[in-house]
């Protein structure tokens, strides 16, 4: 390339990937539970439009790859308001007398055991349209990327979904932070003690002048 030439701009890599006709049709979503492993984060989706409610897709995401899909999410959040404007907000429910624990909320819902082994993921795309969003989870492995969950969720329930993300991801590092910390403590030696000169006798303290 001569001096002076601008450089010919890059086209956007398009990310392409296998879907399992099995992954294909998708499933719809009301709501996401985010849970906090050792080594990685479950995201069950949740659709609640009977009793019993179901989870319907459950994605394990590497801790690494949370931080991507976050990002991801917020910017696509931001196109669609662009676009379409902000998503209506959804009213809350009451907060409980008592929380229930996480086994208590497990108890009252369905999951068949296809979707309790759950499905790996270490990327996404995500698209919109005016109603709803869909994500394509991906499990990046050689020979070839391909859709390992598939999950279609109104647009309202989206900056609610992210927001459970982003706090589940900010109390994990939280619990990194502390455990590091504690680390450094156990590993820190402790003070040295005070020398004393030979034969163990601490020296006389000085001697006042007399008036």
């Amino acid at each position: 390339m001569n001096a002076g030439e601008n450089p010919a701009p890059q086209r956007p890599q398009h990310v392409s990937a296998r879907v399992p006709e099995r992954v294909s049709p998708g499933v719809f979503s009301t709501g996401v539970i985010v849970m906090t492993g050792g080594t990685e984060f479950v995201i069950d989706f949740v659709q609640n439009l009977g009793a019993p409610a179901h989870v319907v897709a459950r994605v394990v995401m590497p801790h690494a790859t949370m931080p991507q899909f976050i990002e991801a999410l917020k910017t696509n959040l931001d196109l669609y308001s662009q676009r379409f404007g902000t998503p209506p907000e959804l009213p809350r429910p009451a907060p409980p007398a008592r929380q229930p624990t996480i086994q208590e909320i497990y108890d009252d819902l369905k999951m068949s055991e296809d979707v309790a082994v759950g499905s790996y993921a270490n990327g996404v795309m995500i698209g919109h349209a005016a109603s709803e969003f869909k994500f394509d989870f991906l499990a990046n492995m050689i020979p070839h990327p391909s859709v390992s969950a598939r999950v279609y969720l109104a647009a309202p329930q989206v900056p609610r979904m992210l927001e459970s993300l982003k706090k589940t991801h900010e109390q994990f590092k939280q619990r990194i932070q502390q455990q590091q910390q504690q680390q450094q403590q156990q590993q820190s030696p402790p003070p040295p003690a005070p020398s004393s000169p030979e034969g163990g006798a601490a020296p006389d303290p000085p001697e006042e002048p007399s008036s």
